[in-house]
C-alpha cells in the first residue's frame, strides 16, 4: 500500500509595512491621524524634494498624543480609511505648559 502525506500548507505571514511619521491628529476615538515625510529626488532636475503623506492608524489605547513620533505597521481594513495600526511610540512630543499671560499694572 502507498503511504500518502500530509503536506502542511499553513499560511506564513509576509513583512508587513512599518513607517515611522509625526502625530498631527488625536481627535477621533481610538484613531490617530500621522504624517509621513520623506525626502525624493525630483527625476529630471535631481533636486531633492520632500513628499508627505497621512496615514489613518488605529490606536486601541489612546496612547499616542500630538506631536509624537510613532512607528505604524500594516494591517487588515479596520474602517474606510485605517489600514495602519500603532506599533510603538518611537519618540514622545516635550510638553509645553501653558503659562497664562497677567496684563501689566
Amino acid at each position: 500500500m502507498a503511504e500518502t502525506t500530509a503536506t502542511s500548507t499553513a499560511k506564513t505571514p509576509g513583512r508587513r509595512k512599518t513607517l515611522i511619521g509625526e502625530v498631527v491628529s488625536t481627535k477621533m476615538a481610538k484613531t490617530i491621524v500621522i504624517e509621513v515625510r520623506r525626502q525624493k529626488a525630483h527625476p529630471f532636475y535631481k533636486r531633492v524634494v520632500a513628499r508627505s503623506k497621512k496615514f489613518y492608524a488605529h490606536d486601541e489605547d489612546g496612547t499616542a498624543h500630538l506631536g509624537d513620533f510613532v512607528k505604524i505597521e500594516e494591517t487588515r481594513p479596520l474602517s474606510k480609511l485605517k489600514r495602519w495600526q500603532l506599533k510603538e511610540i518611537v519618540q514622545r512630543a516635550a510638553l509645553v505648559a501653558a503659562v497664562e499671560e497677567q496684563p501689566a499694572s
